[in-house]
């Protein structure tokens, strides 16, 4: 009985001590109060990114700025290399999945970039 009572003398203080405890893992960061999902942050930055973008920037330079592409297309067009990158700028459905008509295409001709638009819109048989 003793050593019972020794023990709960001994536990109950840490036992209290320890309710009120809170960790805080990266707490001291100053992240703001901007609510949004990563999607979201991807979407305005590739925005913002094809934004800076001049007609007649580079194949490399592009693809240096803005990642991987959602998705390519290259092709010859009349003995040019035509290459087409498709990147996420915006949401027509909440299904998880990244569609054509949901990005802004990049159209290259021999390594030089000639045009943007709503990817939904591209068709090789435009004559670009």
């Amino acid at each position: 009985m003793k050593k019972t009572s020794l023990s709960l003398l001994f536990a109950a203080p840490l036992l209290l001590g320890l309710s009120g405890c809170v960790v805080s893992v990266g707490g001291d960061r100053d992240e703001g109060y901007r609510i949004s999902s990563d999607y979201e942050d991807r979407e305005y930055d590739n925005r913002q990114a094809i934004a800076g973008l001049a007609l007649g920037s580079s194949f490399t330079h592009s693809l240096n700025t803005l990642g991987v592409a959602d998705f390519t297309e290259t092709f010859m067009d009349n003995e040019q290399k035509v290459q087409v990158l498709y990147y996420r700028t915006h949401r027509t459905k909440e299904d998880g999945m990244t569609t054509k008509d949901e990005c802004t295409y990049l159209y290259f001709v021999d390594g030089l970039l000639k045009e943007t638009g709503n990817g939904g819109e591209f068709s090789r048989n435009l004559g670009h």
